[in-house]
């Protein structure tokens, strides 16, 4: 087996018995992307010197934190002092981050060495790595398809083995769409579990900073170094997350899972819905038991998701003006032209649509006819899953109703665009916690990854791991790997 082709656990044990380095390591990674980022484009920015700089005094030092050495890529809009920081957008080109995110703080003190940053849409807006100013990033298991979004780069960059494993960031399904796209595994925390401080906000009560990884094990080794409460971010949970390492292996007899009646209906492809009964099947060979449960306000999340979310992104991308940081028009003859022209010529199409929604439903006249209405319909969806989860231990969907689509398909139609997130948006709206992984294949004209979503209660990662790992332990999707 080739270097880049490890899964991170497997290159901490290789670092810990002295097989490898962590140069090594690097050195494999940048061999890698040089050979398929012509195919794919994942990634924005990667200092090569830096990451081998990095990855040099790791090998110095006796081996500390459960990633020591261990190379991981970073969505492009996770905060790294002195590093790129533009959210895949021209009105922030040229700024450099002043500071580390908390979560980058914790990889270095797990020991890791940051590899590059990944592409996304623009400020996270999207579901398909296509409204990125820079370039659209391709799948790797077909690249005339879209690798899902907004964290496609990150997405991208593990299933291609350019990254042993990546941190993204999910607003309504934006780690676990691209994980399910591309075959690889994604993490969406609950709500507070990870910091949020310096991840540059879309929506504050939506956002949460999740892993995308190759295995289960992976995602368990990241979350257990990334998680945690952080007095900088004030909506940080207190409680310690317990070490999901001791979830592994469990397997899954004496569980309950959920299969919720309104996301098997009209819209989700047949072959799509098959691959997801066959893993509810398998489980239930495992031991567990499964039950219908019924989250009956599902219908309404697209629509209540696209009202809190702009609202909450016309106030966020306020502060993109032209007079501290990033972009600013030239010779502009007042201030507010250059406000006016800064903004035009900074964002792109979708982040002015959803500025432009955002500010509507907050608008005098409109905010309890849409806003309030829209936070009266989060509460209604928050109790479906609280009375699910009070008749089951976890919830089976898909998720996402289709395989990946192809490149351009869904651009001039964003309410397709939007709907490609229907299953992953309400667990964002609840504040739960789910987890994708590969549970199959579909044949188009290529082969292409589906997704199992395994949705659990608040605060109950280990439960969501522990049946994730049980599954992946019985079948075989993660040996996949695309055919580059």
């Amino acid at each position: 087996m080739k270097l880049h082709e490890f899964t991170a656990s497997r290159a901490v044990a290789a670092i810990r018995r002295c097989e490898v380095s962590s140069e090594d390591l690097v050195r494999a990674l940048l061999a890698r992307m040089e050979a398929v980022e012509p195919q794919i484009s994942a990634m924005l920015h990667v200092d090569a010197e830096a990451a081998l700089a990095e990855a040099r005094a790791r090998d110095a030092a006796p081996p500390s934190g459960p990633l020591h050495g261990i190379p991981i890529a970073l969505k492009d809009n996770l905060s790294v002092r002195g590093q790129p920081c533009t959210c895949a957008s021209r009105i922030l080109r040229g700024y450099r981050a002043p500071y580390d995110a908390t979560v980058v703080e914790k990889l270095r003190r797990a020991g890791a060495v940051l590899l590059g940053r990944a592409n996304m849409d623009e400020f996270a807006m999207g579901s398909s790595t296509e409204t990125s100013s820079v370039r659209a990033t391709r799948n790797p298991w077909d690249p005339a398809r879209a690798p899902g979004g907004s964290s496609g780069g990150a997405a991208a960059a593990v299933a291609a083995r350019e990254a042993f494993a990546a941190l993204g960031s999910d607003t309504g399904g934006s780690i676990r769409q691209p994980a399910a796209f591309c075959g690889c595994v994604g993490l969406k925390p609950t709500y507070g579990r990870v910091s949020r401080y310096g991840l540059v906000a879309f929506a504050s009560s939506l956002d949460q900073i999740g892993p995308l990884t190759r295995d289960v094990r992976d995602a368990a080794l990241l979350f257990n170094a990334i998680a945690g409460h952080d007095p900088h971010d004030s909506t940080s949970l207190s409680d310690a997350p317990a070490d999901l390492s001791s979830a592994l292996g469990r397997g899954v007899r004496g569980l309950k899972l959920g299969l919720p009646r309104e996301y098997f209906l009209k819209g989700i492809e047949r072959d799509v819905e098959e691959s997801v009964r066959r893993a509810a099947r398998e489980l239930e060979k495992l031991g567990a038991e499964i039950v219908e449960v019924s989250l009956p306000h599902t219908e309404y999340a697209v629509a209540t998701y696209y009202v809190l979310a702009t609202a909450e992104a016309s106030a966020n991308l306020a502060r993109f003006d032209g007079v501290r940081y990033g972009h600013r028009a030239e010779k502009p003859s007042d201030l507010l032209e250059m406000y006016g022209r800064t903004r035009a010529e900074g964002f792109g199409a979708e982040v002015k649509r959803r500025i432009i929604l955002g500010t509507y439903v907050l608008s005098r006249g409109y905010h309890d006819a849409y806003y309030l209405h829209a936070q009266k319909a989060r509460t209604l969806i928050r109790g479906d899953f609280q009375q699910a989860f009070a008749r089951c231990d976890a919830i089976l969907t898909p998720t996402t109703p289709t395989p990946a689509f192809k490149l351009g398909e869904k651009m001039q139609d964003p309410l397709q665009m939007y709907l490609a997130d229907i299953f992953t948006i309400a667990v964002n709206l609840a504040g739960a916690c789910a987890i994708s992984l590969p549970c199959g294949f579909v044949v188009r004209e290529t082969t292409l990854p589906v997704g199992l979503q395994i949705i659990g209660p608040w605060m109950r990662e280990e439960t969501i791991f522990r049946i994730a790992d049980a599954y992946e332990q019985a079948t075989a999707w993660r040996e996949e790997a695309p055919p580059l």
